[in-house]
């Protein structure tokens, strides 16, 4: 199975020259990644090269659609902090 990119993905390149495989390209808004090239890197490397050094939460999916980078687990925020109501950063405050 493939992995996938989420429209969380930043475009900022990192993931591209890392793949073994040539799988990922630029699309229309955000990378790609080609279901038909990925190895999910077997035969390379122990873990998906994308996943190991992308910066983002949420931008990748494995084979099975679930989140490779779940929120907080980059960060060390806990998902129940966020900005409410698109307020600053001295605003973070914590929700049930």
């Amino acid at each position: 199975m493939a992995l996938s990119i989420t429209d969380r993905c930043v475009n900022c390149y990192a993931c591209m020259d890392v793949c073994p495989s040539d799988a990922i390209t630029q699309g229309a808004s955000q990378f790609e990644i080609d279901a038909l090239k990925c190895t999910e890197c077997a035969g390379h490397f122990a873990d998906p090269q994308c996943a190991s050094i992308c910066p983002v939460e949420e931008a990748l999916l494995d084979g099975l659609g679930h989140v490779i980078h779940p929120p907080g687990s980059l960060t060390g925020i806990p998902p129940t902090l966020r900005l409410q109501d698109g307020g600053s950063a001295d605003e973070w405050r914590a929700t049930p």
